[in-house]
Formats: structure tokens, C-alpha cells, sequence
């Protein structure tokens, strides 16, 4: 069987699932539905016979979540495509497809998959992206198809020649329809001719290319450039930023797909969401008798059909009495709490916070960094209370402050601190003092994370008051 080269789009942000999905951290990394990530889930269910290592498209921000997943699910890429800038879907899978073409050749089976996907049948999915081989080593582009369960109107919609057919192997598309209006996408269910567009795809390198060249040629050049002009760094593949900044962004389907002739239609046999909003995550999530989905430290009194969900790390307990058909998320720094009937418009709200200047739009509570991470617990006048986990065997970068001291406190772990010429290990229980404008590194030489307490004090507080002199992750 010829391998497939799973490609994974990772680069979306999520906002309909606002405050645990956000800009710097959105929802493919966030455990929602069990221990793993929907990134770790999505490439875990391309793994097994007949399937390469996969090829990551993912932008410069979470390259190091990326690699940090991956590695925590036993999974080493092929490669990581870097972009300097989001540009949708079509620029990401034109430079995904000329890397391929390049490194596996112009053959190579290309399954482009979202990484933000619910699919609770993997071996099913694996046996339904086989069933369209033969079709896409014949020169069509496979789309896959869900069964419609509802009248959604946030999905495109696909016309299978023969929808009973679409459930054994590939056939002809008959056509394509955006996402509906309310009244359409009722019509289209009532039809039953219909499939949901999944957004995975199934094709060789050089039939995309064909594609592309034939109805998005002004996509070809600039993204052909960035892709012949990548800086490999610490493992990761930099498309050029020059020559990216003059793509222009727009999705795969409109470039392309919507253009296209040679387009099939598979049915995907398998229990599947693409997780857009809070009321889908309550769908598909453990329900009490009363269908009220828990999540964290949260308790339902006298409630039916509600979600409450307390992403506080224990420090908050979410209460709800009486509620029906509501979804209250809880984070420390923002609660959400709308009726089901408006979750579609969850981005309306981080749209608002973000005009008013509001951080909590995009910034994550937890800053998520190479070496491990922190979090602000408590600001004020002059001072700042930081928790802070590094990673065993990690560094941070050797740098100083102009307007901060830092006092450490090690909570669990042993630190090894250099403060300009003197090293020291800092063990359990104990503390350390880094005065304004000292070098200074912190490392965990141990095998297990260390954890400590960190108190700034001093008249300027941001994370750009930092002069790096040496850093293993070539930041800047």
C-alpha cells in the first residue's frame, strides 16, 4: 500500500471557543474532550500502515507547543513548516504540497487533515482515508463528506453523483454549496442528497500543483519563493517571510476546490466534529441524566442541558442552580456564560473585548514558552507574583532586566542559577535574589520539573524589559 503523507493544519485560533481557545493558544492544543490535545488526537489517528510521518503547518508562534505535544504523544514529524504570517488554507497547503513534491516526489499521496477535529473511531477513519486511493492516485482531488445530523450553517456542504455510492468508494462531485443561510441548510438536509464538507482532502503532490497553477497561478510564485528560500532553525522549516508577505490569503476551497473539475466525494463512516463552538464541545462530552456536561471543579443544582466547565486549576468552583441550556466557562482571568443558541456567537464577544483593549482576548492565562511555562497570579504597584514550571534538562535564556529585581522561590525541583559569574544550585524550600541589571540564567539540571515562585518588583513590569545574551533557542 503506498504510504499517505498526513498534513496537519494547525494554525487556526478558535475564537468561538473563547476563554480556554485564544490567540496565543487556541483550541488545537487544549485538552477538551480527554487527556490529549485535538492536536495530539489528530496525529495520533494518522499513525499506523501505510502512513508517512507527518508534515506540520503551523505559524512561528507555536512552534514550540507543536514540538512540545508531538514529543509528549511519541510522535516524531517529518518536518515543520513555519509560516512568518497566517495566510488560510490554500498558501499553507500550496507550500505543504511543493515541500512534498521536493523531499517524497511529485507522486506522494498528501492527506490534509485540520488538527482541531473530534473523531472517536480512529481505525474507521484510517480504513475510509484508504478507501480513497485509488481515486486520488487516478488524478481526482478526494473530498471527504460527514452525514449531516442537523441543519448547520457552518459547514459547506457537498453533492455526491450518488450518495449511496460515496459510502463504498470515491465518486464525482456534483456540486459544491458555501455555507448556507438557515432556511438553505434545512432545504439541504430535507434533501438528503447532501454531505458536510469535512475539510480533509486526499490527492498526490503534483495533481495540487496542476490545481493551483490552473486556478490560483498569482498563489504560485510567491509561495514557490518562500518555500525555496526556507532557514532551517532548531528543527523547524522557516518559509521565507519576503516573498510570503505578498501571498494573498484565501481558503483552499475557494481558490481551488470550487474552481476545480476533477473533484470526488467519499463518505467519512465515522462519528465526527470539527468542535466550532461550546455547544458542539457539550454534544460530545460525558452528560448526567440531566444532560449537563462537568468539566473541572464544577457542580450542577437543579440544572438540564447545561455545560459549565472550570479551567482554574482548582482555585475556582463553578456553581450553577437552576440553569437550563446554558454554557458558563470559567478561566482566572475571564468567564463566559451565553445560552446555547448564541454559542455560534462567541467570537462576537472576543471581538469586543479586543476593541476595548481588553488582553484577555487573545493572551492565554498560562504563557507557554520552549522551556516550560508561567503564570501570573497576582499584579499590583511595583510588583508582580509569576508561577513558574521549566522543563527537566531546560534553560532559560541568559539575560537581564533594566527595571526589575527577581526573587525566586523553589516550590518543587532543584534550580541551578547563574547570576553574573557566581553559579549556584538553589534546592527545595530554598530562594535566591537576582538584582536589577544582573545576568542571570535559570536552569533545571534535574529529571523532574521544577516549579518556583517567582516575585518581581520595580518600576516597569513587561515581558520586553529583556536584554538576551545567550539563548539555546535562538530567540531574539
Amino acid at each position: 500500500m503506498p504510504e499517505i503523507h498526513p498534513v496537519l493544519m494547525c494554525g487556526g485560533t478558535g475564537t468561538r471557543l473563547w476563554p480556554l481557545s485564544r490567540k496565543s493558544y487556541p483550541k488545537q492544543f487544549a485538552r477538551l474532550l480527554s487527556a490529549r490535545s485535538l492536536f495530539q488526537e489528530a496525529a495520533s489517528r494518522v499513525q499506523g500502515d501505510g502512513f508517512a510521518a507527518p508534515l506540520v503547518v503551523s505559524a512561528v508562534d507555536y512552534r514550540f507547543i507543536v514540538t512540545e505535544q508531538l514529543v509528549d504523544t511519541g510522535i516524531d514529524p517529518g518536518a515543520v513548516l513555519l509560516e512568518p504570517e497566517p495566510r488560510n488554507t490554500a498558501p499553507a497547503v500550496l507550500a505543504a504540497a511543493t515541500w512534498l513534491a521536493r523531499t517524497a516526489g511529485p507522486e506522494a499521496l498528501m492527506l490534509i487533515t485540520p488538527s482541531d477535529h473530534a473523531v472517536t473511531d480512529p481505525d474507521a477513519f484510517r480504513a475510509r482515508i484508504r478507501a480513497g486511493i485509488p481515486a486520488a492516485r487516478a488524478g481526482a482531488l478526494v473530498l471527504f463528506g460527514i452525514t449531516p445530523t442537523h441543519a448547520e450553517t457552518g459547514y459547506g456542504y457537498l453533492e455526491p453523483e450518488g450518495l449511496a455510492e460515496a459510502q463504498g468508494g470515491a465518486v464525482p462531485l456534483r456540486s459544491f454549496v458555501e455555507k448556507p443561510d438557515a432556511d438553505q441548510a434545512r432545504a439541504l438536509l430535507e434533501g438528503d442528497r447532501h454531505l458536510w464538507n469535512s475539510g480533509l482532502f486526499l490527492f498526490t503532490a503534483q495533481t495540487i500543483l496542476e490545481a493551483f497553477a490552473a486556478h490560483a497561478p498569482d498563489l504560485c510564485a510567491p509561495v514557490t519563493a518562500a518555500v525555496d528560500g526556507v532557514r532551517h532553525d532548531l528543527g523547524f522549516a522557516r518559509l521565507d517571510p519576503d516573498p510570503w508577505q505578498t501571498v494573498a490569503g484565501i481558503s483552499l476551497d475557494y481558490a481551488v476546490m470550487e474552481r476545480a473539475r476533477n473533484l470526488s466525494v467519499l463518505r467519512l463512516e465515522t462519528p465526527w466534529s470539527d468542535l466550532g463552538n461550546w455547544d458542539s464541545v457539550a454534544q460530545h462530552s460525558p452528560r448526567d441524566g440531566n444532560g449537563n456536561a462537568l468539566g473541572g471543579d464544577a457542580m450542577a443544582l437543579d440544572c438540564t442541558g447545561t455545560l459549565l466547565r472550570s479551567e482554574t486549576g482548582g482555585r475556582q468552583t463553578l456553581v450553577g442552580l437552576g440553569l437550563k441550556d446554558i454554557i458558563a466557562v470559567a478561566m482566572p482571568d475571564g468567564v463566559l456564560v451565553t445560552h446555547r443558541d448564541r454559542a455560534q456567537d462567541v467570537g462576537q464577544a472576543v471581538a469586543a473585548l479586543r476593541r476595548s483593549g481588553h488582553p484577555q482576548a487573545d493572551q492565554f492565562p498560562r504563557d507557554h514558552r520552549p522551556w516550560g511555562s508561567f503564570e501570573s497570579l497576582v499584579v499590583g504597584p511595583r510588583f508582580q507574583v509569576k508561577r513558574i514550571e521549566v522543563k527537566p534538562g531546560a534553560a532559560l535564556s541568559l539575560q537581564s532586566h533594566m527595571h526589575r529585581a527577581e526573587h525566586w522561590i523553589v516550590v518543587s525541583g532543584t534550580a541551578r542559577v547563574t547570576i553574573d559569574d557566581a553559579v549556584s544550585l538553589v534546592p527545595e524550600n530554598g530562594s535566591i535574589f537576582v538584582p536589577i541589571g544582573a545576568r542571570h540564567r535559570l536552569e533545571n539540571p534535574g529529571k523532574v520539573p521544577l516549579t518556583l515562585i517567582e516575585v518581581q518588583t520595580g518600576s516597569y513590569l513587561g515581558e520586553d524589559d529583556i536584554t538576551r545574551y545567550d539563548d539555546v533557542y535562538a530567540r531574539r
